[in-house]
């Protein structure tokens, strides 16, 4: 197994819930799906033979292709980037301007490196019309390249197929054979906790209950997943048919630090997922 570690910081990362996961994790399964993929952790954990991943995320998609298909062209370009505020902001407004329809691939991923290294709390967040909007990080020394770790992450792709689209799109090709982790945007505790405006479109109830109703789809199929999310009333009823069950995650990403600390997560698993 390769020795990398997730590049993105991300919202919800599950690197601290990764021991959990895979105790509910089937020991022998075809294609692991992650349609979901954010930051990925559980895939760099597990690092599975042949895996499927996918985000509605086009920013966050073209980043893994570019690591997957060219990671030195990506390494070269991050090291023009430097920490400073003035700076932040000039690359971050970049995706107002007509020019960044011209930028390459390579220029973009780079781009949504470094503002995912130095924006607060390393959120992902656009507006209506799908503009970056986080404001600036306050760090002592943000690594903005860690080629190392990028070259490895890279390699660990090389059996990948990495989809740009929504969690409905996989449906079709998944089979009793596989096994998928379902890590979507979670349903907020309370209005201060909402972290949905992950797409211009967001990610609402409906969406929500279009999951559970792939779930239920994927379950009566006999095809074995883990879904987490938050512990929200809302979570307990559309997965009540469905086994789940209370974790501890630390969180660390909050805008007030005497609010970090441990919280409670669900895990939810079908009657086809397990130990084998």
């Amino acid at each position: 197994m390769i020795e990398c570690k997730p590049f993105l910081k991300w919202v919800g990362g599950k690197r601290k819930l990764l021991p959990e996961l895979e105790k509910r994790t089937p020991q022998d399964y075809s294609t692991y799906y992650e349609p979901f993929m954010g930051g990925a952790a559980f895939f760099w954990h597990l690092q599975p033979s042949k895996a499927i991943l996918a985000d509605i995320n086009l920013e966050l998609v073209n980043t893994y292709r570019c690591l997957q298909q060219d990671v030195e062209a990506l390494i070269a370009d991050l090291q023009q980037h430097y920490y400073n505020q003035e700076y932040y902001y000039q690359i971050r407004n970049c995706d107002r301007l007509k020019e960044y329809a011209t930028w390459t691939n390579i220029q973009k991923a780079s781009r949504f490196i470094f503002l995912n290294k130095t924006c607060f709390n390393g959120l992902y967040r656009v507006n209506s019309k799908g503009q970056y909007n986080v404001p600036f990080g306050k760090y002592k020394n943000p690594k903005i390249l860690d080629a190392a770790n990028l070259r490895a992450c890279s390699q660990a792709l090389q059996n990948t197929e990495i989809i740009w689209g929504s969690f409905l799109d996989l449906e079709s090709k998944i089979t009793p054979q596989d096994f998928v982790y379902f890590d979507p945007p979670y349903i907020p505790l309370n209005a201060t906790s909402n972290f949905t405006s992950y797409s211009s479109q967001g990610f609402d109830t409906l969406m929500q209950i279009e999951l559970r109703d792939l779930c239920n789809r994927l379950n009566q199929r006999g095809i074995r997943f883990i879904l987490s999310n938050s512990a929200a009333p809302l979570v307990f009823e559309l997965y009540s048919e469905f086994k789940i069950e209370l974790v501890d995650m630390a969180r660390s990403i909050n805008s007030k630090g005497d609010k970090r600390g441990k919280i409670k997560e669900v895990l939810i698993t079908n009657d086809h997922s397990g130990i084998l």
